[in-house]
């Protein structure tokens, strides 16, 4: 059985859990939490987004917060509001640990995965990463009498261009990079048919990225999951 869940709410008022350890990694790998999912007869998590991700620009100036982390700025990195350690090396030991421990405890972990936009948004937004780097190259655009436009499939400003060979290989050596460092058993695609997409048309059953995985001898033997909404279909 899957149970998806949210790494800070679901032990941020543990009372097993010591106070300092509430809403992180470390607080999902002690024993009475991973003792309680056994019981219920979880075989699997499925935490929702932990790459290090922003809050975005509308929701902070109502003084909010986005909880549910769907907003990526770094592929390679555990979500450090999630962690017990203020250093960055042992939020990674952190992040290690607790999945150390849940399959220890017999319990697989899958990761909630944001790969077709970022937090940089439209061309409006903060350059933060790619745009800086080589915006056509990571973003899909439309080009025509006005320009270059951002393609928004999304709803949140962009799309990463997954058919072009940059982003492809950064999405590629992230799912690795958490596979083999962080030993994690699978991935859920939040927008799979967004990543999933040729270079001209929609998403296609032999797409670029589709095409990779399948030939890559690390991502072809882990879980996948896709979640197939699009707002362009």
């Amino acid at each position: 059985m899957i149970c998806e869940l949210h790494v800070k709410g679901f032990t941020k008022t543990h009372p097993d859990v010591p106070a300092a350890q509430r809403g992180t990694y470390a607080g999902l790998a002690h024993p009475s939490v991973t003792s309680y999912l056994r019981e219920l007869g979880v075989t699997a998590v499925q935490l929702l987004p932990v790459h290090q991700h922003l809050d975005d620009q509308f929701l902070i100036d109502k003084k909010l917060t986005n909880y549910w982390g769907y907003n990526t700025i770094g592929f390679f990195a555990p979500h450090n509001a999630y962690a017990a350690a203020s250093d960055p090396q042992e939020q990674v030991r952190e992040f290690k640990a607790m999945v150390k421990a849940l399959h220890a405890a017999g319990i697989e972990v899958i990761l909630d995965v944001v790969y077709n936009h970022t937090a940089e948004g439209n061309q409006n937004g903060p350059t933060l990463m790619f745009r800086g780097l080589d915006d056509h190259g990571y973003y899909r655009h439309h080009f025509g009498e006005d320009g270059a436009g951002y393609i928004n499939v999304t709803g949140c400003g962009n799309s990463v261009d997954s058919a072009s060979t940059p982003a492809l290989r950064l999405i590629l050596d992230s799912l690795r990079y958490w596979v083999t460092e962080m030993r994690v058993d699978g991935f859920r695609f939040d927008l799979a048919v967004t990543v999933a997409r040729n270079e001209k048309d929609g998403f296609h059953a032999q797409s670029q990225f589709l095409s990779a995985v399948a030939q890559d001898p690390v991502l072809a033997q882990v879980k996948l999951i896709a979640e197939a909404w699009d707002i362009s279909r």
